[in-house]
């Protein structure tokens, strides 16, 4: 009959990330194969179920459920959301999947819009999850709200952080506890490890902590390196910055290395590569370089960062703030002033918490030709972000 599908297994496959193509390539099949199977048409022969089951993280017995369930188009997934929060005990795959693609999109935006304009649909969300979670049986269901959870609690930690200018490093500290805990209970190295990065980029950056962040980095590394490549070249990055910080160049320059390895092989397959940007390593190798004063080192690299990311991303103000701080080491003043304005110009739209904290630093470095008028101009701009 028309309309009547596999519609649960296609949202199964959704919810665990994989396309189509993507699931054929891991069973040693062609794409129309899948298609066939979740338009219930075919049904998967009995040598593929094992491997089909792993790959969507069921048991043998849970895929033969879904296989069974052909039926018609289930209701509009927002609609289905509204109802299991009102019955929570029928809460189901579907609406599950659908909180976690909002979960998923939020955090697509976190880089191009303020935290403060995400902060509350993101708890939102976070807070449904939950909910949901304390009424689901065991099960495909269960494991999925934990994913759900881990995920919400990894953005809602960087949302808050963000929001309070890198300030509330309690409640971020909080919330990316609570990620690592739900995904360690699905056993999701990636999520468990980019939660730990988070985490350390509080120590990094907030509490300037560079030696609790090195525990916390080699430990991502250690859960990621047999899952991730993305995963561990980030986590060797951040530890090459907190040896930065630390004023050890060889420990520094072995972390980087490591990094670079780690990104040479990644490939479309990694698990984690929405978490990768070409612009990571240029940018943190930047930053290497100015903590340990190397600022022409810091530019080329910066500026190379620069040219791989997007003018409208709050990645972009961080690396026009440390371009300006580099120039100001270098005592280029007419350069750190219009890297700073570039820096704001970015700022003012997405509220950048990072590159906002360095703007002002960056201003506090100007001081000796505060008399300027170029150094004048970029801080009556920089007090101007401050109104409310």
């Amino acid at each position: 009959m028309p309309g009547r599908r596999r519609h649960r297994l296609a949202q199964r496959r959704k919810a665990v990330g994989l396309s189509q193509e993507r699931l054929a390539e891991s069973l040693g099949v062609d794409r129309s194969t899948v298609v066939r199977w979740e338009r219930a048409e075919t049904d998967p022969q009995p040598w593929h179920r094992p491997r089909l089951a792993a790959a969507l993280r069921l048991s043998v017995e849970e895929l033969a459920d879904l296989l069974a369930d052909v039926g018609q188009p289930p209701s509009a997934p927002e609609e289905r959301l509204e109802y299991v929060l009102r019955h929570p005990r029928r809460v189901d795959l579907v609406s599950v999947a659908y909180l976690r693609e909002r979960v998923q999109n939020l955090d697509e935006r976190y880089d191009r819009l303020p935290s403060t304009l995400l902060l509350a649909e993101a708890g939102q969300l976070h807070g449904q999850a939950i909910f949901l979670r304390q009424h689901a049986g065991t099960g495909p269901v269960q494991r999925d709200l934990a994913a759900a959870v881990a995920e919400s609690a990894t953005l809602m930690g960087q949302l808050v952080w963000d929001a309070s200018q890198r300030r509330d490093q309690n409640v971020s500290a909080a919330y990316f506890d609570q990620a690592i805990h739900a995904a360690r209970e699905t056993r999701d190295a990636v999520t468990e490890a980019n939660a730990l990065l988070r985490k350390s980029y509080l120590s990094l950056y907030g509490t300037k902590q560079p030696t609790d962040s090195l525990a916390l980095t080699a430990n991502a590394a250690a859960v990621g390196q047999h899952t991730s490549h993305v995963i561990a070249g980030l986590a060797h990055l951040h530890r090459a910055e907190a040896h930065a910080m630390l004023g050890r160049p060889r420990d520094c320059a072995d972390a980087l290395t490591a990094a670079e390895v780690h990104f040479a092989a990644v490939d479309g397959h990694d698990p984690a590569t929405v978490l990768f940007c070409p612009s990571h390593y240029p940018r943190l190798a930047g930053s290497c370089w100015l903590f340990l004063n190397r600022p022409a080192d810091a530019i080329v690299a910066l500026e190379s960062a620069r040219q791989l990311t997007a003018a409208s991303r709050k990645s972009t103000a961080v690396v026009l703030g440390n371009l300006a701080r580099a120039s100001i080491a270098q005592r280029d003043v007419d350069a750190a002033t219009a890297y700073l304005h570039e820096t704001i110009d970015v700022i003012e739209r997405t509220r950048a918490g990072g590159g906002l904290n360095l703007a002002f630093t960056a201003a506090r470095e100007l001081r000796p030709w505060r008399d300027e008028p170029a150094v004048q101009d970029v801080n009556d701009r920089l007090l101007t972000l401050m109104t409310p």
